[in-house]
């Protein structure tokens, strides 16, 4: 074989070669762009969540910059979509005083939501002798002994859309609903037992 006809078929190959590959480029772009207008015309709406209720079993903040608390948080959340599901991969909660984290997370099993569905959970979250800081502990003894503290409950997740067959990736999500506890009179809640009482709030929660 001469040198020419080395070089022709090298030359031949590469072109195959190229063609392949602006193929496979052409096809994930139309995947791409396919998956952009479906998802442009559903138009994908977030997660609603509310807390519905918190019921307190234990607030302890009498010892200098540490805290015990021992709480139960019921969450709905409703998914407004009716042509997308939603699956909850991930969902910690815990509360928070002031940016602070009070108690440890609870997790949440996961679960699926189809579509215009609405999931209620009621996960117990506590701390035992967390520590807090000196400033944040004498604002919260301030709170308490006025008779009210205001909390945050917050989630954060990781979820999935399903749009019929098609799965996406991992979205980080995170849900921050405000908790308005009133000490004192009981006649502010619901009594639980000997000790512990239920507070009906039933607060819209921020999604992002």
């Amino acid at each position: 074989m001469s040198v020419k006809e080395c070089g022709n078929h090298g030359k031949y190959r590469r072109k195959i070669f190229r063609r392949i590959i602006f193929g496979i480029l052409i096809f994930i772009l139309i995947v791409l762009i396919t998956i952009l207008l479906i998802w442009a015309i559903l138009r994908p709406s977030k997660p609603r969540f509310i807390l519905q209720d918190t019921t307190v079993y234990a607030f302890n903040a009498s010892t200098p910059n540490l805290l015990t608390s021992n709480f139960q948080v019921t969450l709905s959340s409703r998914n407004p979509n009716d042509r997308i599901g939603i699956y909850y991969d991930r969902l910690d909660v815990y509360a928070t005083y002031q940016n602070q984290q009070i108690t440890l997370r609870t997790s949440i099993p996961p679960t699926y939501q189809g579509h215009k569905e609405i999931n209620v959970w009621s996960p117990f979250v506590n701390g035992n002798s967390v520590p807090i800081a000196p400033e944040y502990s004498a604002s919260l003894g301030s709170d308490q002994s006025a008779g009210s503290v205001f909390l945050m409950i917050k989630i954060d997740g990781r979820v999935r859309w399903k749009v019929g067959t098609f799965i996406s990736g991992r979205y980080h999500l995170y849900v921050r609903c405000p908790a308005f506890i009133t000490f004192g009179s009981k006649s502010n809640g619901v009594s639980v037992g000997e000790n512990a009482i239920k507070y009906q709030l039933v607060t819209r929660c921020s999604v992002s």
